[in-house]
């Protein structure tokens, strides 16, 4: 644990430098208990921005290639990693997850399943409210906000919301009903865009990135328009 703290804590400072990187809402998580944490995804660098900040042991599902170079595989093993094959073993890999919950560690969940190319959030999927509905574990949603681009002293804000309770709307087993599993869904996708988009709401947030987005073309992509 004390290892995993210091590689936290040279992985933060580490993005620090890099990004203008910020939290918010980390200090109102309530400490001595695990969650889900349901984040909006757009580069591959968003689970070691949530790992580095995240109190308390992880656990995340990462894509099988990565774990072919060893190094990397234990590095990425170290913040909790656990390798996931696209289309296989759906079952698995939720009990996978609710097994990690159960011995007190926190869980990464990217639900939209892809990264977004714009900006957007996506609808997102009801796997992380099906694990919640098992495990009865709580979610947080998370809100990771830049510019258009992710590049040099960028300025990054990680904002946490307040933890959502799955038993407000599912009942709390094995099988739950797919109906509740989709309201559970609905609100954590809710909530991750709010903390996003911010007051501009959906249409300014996209609408400012797309014209820092022109801005910052270069001049023969411009001169070519």
């Amino acid at each position: 644990m004390i290892l995993f703290k210091f590689a936290q804590f040279i992985l933060r400072s580490y993005f620090k430098i890099l990004y203008k990187l910020n939290a918010e809402g980390l200090k109102d998580i309530p400490r001595g208990t695990n969650f889900i944490y349901v984040c909006n995804h757009r580069t591959n660098t968003d689970p070691p921005f949530l790992g580095c900040h995240i109190p308390g042991k992880l656990a995340f599902m990462a894509k099988e290639e990565l774990f072919r170079n060893k190094f990397f595989a234990a590095f990425i093993k170290m913040f909790g990693a656990f390798p996931v094959s696209r289309g296989k073993g759906d079952t698995q890999v939720i009990d996978i997850s609710i097994d990690r919950l159960n011995k007190g560690k926190n869980l990464i969940i990217f639900p939209e399943g892809t990264r977004s190319r714009n900006g957007k959030v996506g609808k997102g999927h009801v796997g992380a409210a099906l694990i919640a509905a098992r495990s009865g574990v709580k979610l947080i949603p998370v809100g990771i906000v830049y510019g258009d681009e992710l590049k040099f002293r960028t300025p990054v804000t990680i904002k946490f919301g307040t933890p959502i309770d799955p038993a407000e709307y599912c009942e709390i087993c094995d099988e739950p009903n797919p109906r509740q599993l989709v309201k559970l869904k609905n609100r954590y996708m809710e909530e991750i865009k709010s903390l996003v988009y911010g007051e501009e709401g959906e249409e300014g947030f996209l609408k400012r990135l797309e014209e820092s987005s022109a801005d910052t073309a270069p001049e023969e992509e411009k001169n070519n328009e």
